[in-house]
């Protein structure tokens, strides 16, 4: 089994680089802040539960700007309909009367599945600047079976661009064309989260099917947190994590590895099933300017 060392070699291309990952540890760089009867941190296992009266979440102790986050994640087996499971940073810049986060997503909306035949789930996909998203796109996850064991996924973001990575294969890009009057995640700080709630009213058939409690607790479990990142420590840090010196500046991070590139549009010619760039129902032909620009 690769370790996330490895991973990382193989996602971002890291030739030369000489810093050193920090396997950081969920029980030393996160903590429980909902269903605390259902959430169950170790050294370096989390146990999320779902049941009829709670779901769970936890979040990272420390601020970001950029860097490389990656767990390993065993999503909840059999019939998960309506079950959602989370694994995103966000800046969490919110009130009730303004929305101006920004925020990196992967969701996994669960299955129908009672006999552990049928592995399908889908990997949603988004990312927020400025407190705005509609940048979805969805993967049918039949390329392999994410309940039956661990499998690694890998958020790296840097001011080029962010990569979303399932066992060290990039599955998508999001290029910074900020020059060019298109926002892309710069200067706000982020946690890491991951979380497991009922999602009945959207997340299986857009909620026609709902959740099935008979099956309950729904149970996602986590291994081995991994981290790289530039820490926020106050308003200066945007300078600091801005500047030219640092790991994630160098060349061999603007864009992925010819190899890398193959993989990716392998991955997403077979189970790429929704692509917000090309709704053109939903955005009548006026799509946002940043599908005109090529990502990768």
């Amino acid at each position: 089994m690769a370790t996330a060392r490895v991973l990382f070699l193989a996602i971002i291309s890291l030739i030369g680089l000489q810093q050193a990952l920090v396997n950081a540890t969920f029980a030393s760089r996160m903590k429980c802040t909902w269903g605390y009867d259902n959430c169950q941190i170790g050294d370096d296992t989390v146990k999320l539960i779902l049941n009829k009266w709670s779901g769970a979440a936890i979040e990272g102790f420390g601020d970001f700007i950029y860097g490389y986050i990656d767990m390993r994640i065993k999503l909840v087996p059999g019939n998960s309909a309506a079950v959602v499971t989370t694994y995103y940073t966000s800046s969490e810049w919110k009130s009730k009367d303004s929305d101006n986060h920004d925020e990196i997503d992967f969701e996994f909306l669960g299955n129908v599945s009672s006999d552990g035949t049928d592995f399908y789930y889908t990997l949603h996909t988004n990312i927020f600047v400025n407190g705005v998203g509609n940048r979805e796109e969805q993967f049918r996850m039949s390329w392999y079976n994410p309940t039956s064991d661990y499998h690694n996924y890998t958020i790296f973001w840097n001011p080029y661009m962010v990569v979303w990575s399932v066992d060290g294969n990039a599955i998508r890009v999001f290029r910074n064309y900020e020059d060019q009057g298109i926002p892309f995640p710069k200067y706000k700080p982020q946690k890491v989260y991951t979380s497991i709630w009922n999602a009945d009213d959207w997340a299986c058939q857009g909620g026609a099917v709902k959740t099935n409690w008979t099956y309950m607790p729904f149970v996602a479990n986590y291994l081995n947190y991994v981290e790289n990142v530039c820490p926020y420590s106050g308003p200066n840090s945007v300078q600091v994590c801005n500047d030219l010196s640092n790991w994630y500046f160098n060349a061999q991070y603007k864009q992925l590895t010819a190899d890398q590139l193959k993989t990716m549009n392998d991955i997403r010619s077979k189970y790429l099933v929704y692509n917000y760039c090309t709704d053109t129902k939903r955005f009548n032909g006026n799509f946002p300017p940043e599908c005109s620009k090529p990502q990768y």
